[in-house]
């Protein structure tokens, strides 16, 4: 309810701003002046002045679609008192409310009209580009309009869910998978997440151009959520730990596992999984793969076995007696199968040692030794519990409704959910918590919270690093591969890069969720509905020419 009674509010202000700066205009167009004051409604009489389709105003005050349609609606009433040169119409492009009233007021604006009939061959050929720009406008609202409301695409630039997904996927996102999410930020560059470009490596991030403008922001909200994310689902959804951005559904977009649902409570034991006490379940599609260490006596044909086995992170270090390997995901079975190659002296799984913090390991080559070093940026969550990505909980996914316990040793487990998911004042003062200025000892959850982890799990950033995923951080869930292109993205865990691009026309259009083994290919149905657009397009020309003839 908040949501659209912060939409409402948005909406009048437009309203109001449009009214004052076109009122003089609708009366000279033989309106009622007050109208231009009236949502819909005034862009209404704009179109219908101009001779444009009547049913683009029901896109005028949608999110992020809307800015670019009231745009539209601007120029076409500009044109309407004659004012279209370039630098008019750069004006009512970047100050729209501001020119806009310029010309209401001036006294020699008046509505420019043209008989059709009448027209230089110079305006007709400016018609003609009018009308060019105009298709393409569409084109763009209409193409925002399906990656706002509908699905949006998403690739796949890290192996964290190999051999499931794999590195150079491209997936389609349904958006109302488990209900829609309302946008947030309303005003926003269409086709962008977060930024409109990067200032690399050596810039702070937060300093990156932001495509939205974070001041005009609405609450949380989500409509038609008639399901939720169950066990084994994979999703997509915003990583919470992002601070870059402080919209969340404009923070950074990551597709793991839904392994754990609120309510349920998950443990690893020497790499394994168990929800509930019991192992999980393993899907037809899904491949859990671990770190494995080789030891061997000559170099191994890296190439080979990446052209055999497709995905395979792999460190290679040179050792006095031969060569070290860390296998960052390899499933049991290409294990059992690499571990027989004749190079191969010791295949064994890297498993982190049981009560120790989460900490990496690095060849140091001069020892011929795997060495600890701590990894700061791998913080286990919660921060203050010896465990590992290997040896991990027992942790209770938090609930809507769950009351917990606040003190000094579960404050880690609960502190972003209260002061970051759930917008709280949190302090910790005294050794006393404070939540919103009172003193306690409990906190009541007010949203579901889920584990996302990956299948690649010595791989993968994930849940045990950045803890719980709040529900209002779920974008949707794939639908189908589109596209698959191998060695598109450099997989910066790897000492070896496959040459060139290759497609991989075997996962294209096959459905991604379903947890099946071998997926049904919807090759078929992307045909039928290019031979429809094309079709259509075809006829309807062909219509048109016949319709002139006659």
């Amino acid at each position: 309810m908040n949501y659209f009674l912060t939409y409402t509010v948005y909406v009048l202000i437009l309203s109001v701003l449009m009214g004052i700066s076109t009122w003089k205009l609708f009366k000279k167009m033989g309106y009622n002046p007050l109208l231009a004051f009236v949502p819909f409604y005034n862009y209404f009489i704009i179109q219908k002045e101009t001779k444009h389709p009547k049913w683009w105003v029901a896109m005028a005050y949608l999110p992020i679609v809307g800015p670019i349609m009231m745009t539209v609606f601007h120029l076409f009433l500009m044109k309407h008192f004659g004012k279209s040169s370039f630098t008019q119409k750069l004006l009512t492009v970047v100050l729209p409310f501001i020119y806009m009233a310029f010309v209401n007021y001036s006294k020699d604006a008046e509505v420019e009209a043209k008989d059709e009939l009448y027209l230089t061959e110079e305006e007709k050929n400016e018609k003609k580009k009018e009308s060019f720009v105009g298709s393409v406008t569409f084109a763009v609202v209409f193409a925002t309009i399906v990656h706002v409301f509908i699905t949006q695409p998403f690739g796949i630039p890290t192996g964290s869910m190999e051999r499931t997904l794999l590195v150079g996927d491209f997936l389609f996102v349904n958006k109302w998978s488990y209900g829609y999410r309302m946008p947030m930020r309303p005003l926003a560059i269409p086709f962008l997440q977060g930024t409109i470009m990067d200032t690399g490596e050596k810039g702070n991030p937060k300093d990156d151009p932001k495509s939205y403008v974070d001041a005009v922001k609405l609450p949380y909200s989500r409509i038609f959520q008639f399901s939720k994310p169950k066990k084994n689902d994979i999703v997509v959804f915003n990583y919470p730990r992002d601070s870059v951005h402080t919209a969340i559904d404009r923070k950074d977009s990551y597709v793991k596992r839904c392994v754990a649902v609120a309510g349920d409570v998950i443990e690893m034991k020497a790499g394994r999984l168990f929800v509930n006490g019991k192992p999980e379940t393993i899907l037809g599609d899904q491949q859990i793969q671990h770190k494995f260490i080789a030891t061997t006596g000559s170099q191994l044909d890296i190439p080979a076995l990446y052209r055999q086995y497709g995905f395979l992170p792999v460190q290679e270090i040179q050792t006095e007696t031969g060569y070290l390997y860390d296998f960052q995901g390899l499933t049991d079975q290409t294990a059992k199968e690499i571990k027989q190659l004749p190079q191969i002296i010791e295949l064994k799984e890297h498993i982190w040692p049981k009560d120790s913090a989460a900490v990496s390991y690095k060849v140091n080559a001069a020892r011929d030794a795997y060495t600890k070093n701590i990894d700061t940026t791998q913080s286990i969550f919660p921060i203050n519990k010896k465990w590992n990505q290997d040896w991990y909980g027992p942790l209770k996914i938090p609930k809507k409704g769950d009351v917990v316990t606040l003190n000094q040793e579960t404050l880690p487990e609960y502190q972003w959910i209260i002061s970051e998911y759930e917008h709280n004042k949190l302090e910790n003062k005294n050794g006393k918590i404070f939540v919103n200025g009172k003193e306690t000892s409990q906190y009541t959850i007010q949203q579901d919270y889920y584990m996302m982890i990956g299948d690649n799990r010595d791989a993968s950033l994930d849940a045990r690093f950045f803890g719980f995923v709040p529900e209002e951080n779920i974008v949707g869930s794939p639908m189908f591969t589109w596209m698959s292109v191998e060695g598109l993205f450099a997989d910066k865990s790897s000492s070896y890069q496959p040459e060139g691009k290759k497609i991989r026309w075997d996962r294209m259009f096959k459905a991604t969720n379903t947890g099946e083994a071998n997926k049904t290919s919807y090759w078929w149905v992307a045909v039928i509905i290019l031979a429809l657009f094309f079709g259509w397009d075809y006829f309807a020309k062909l219509f048109k020419k016949k319709e002139k003839v006659d």
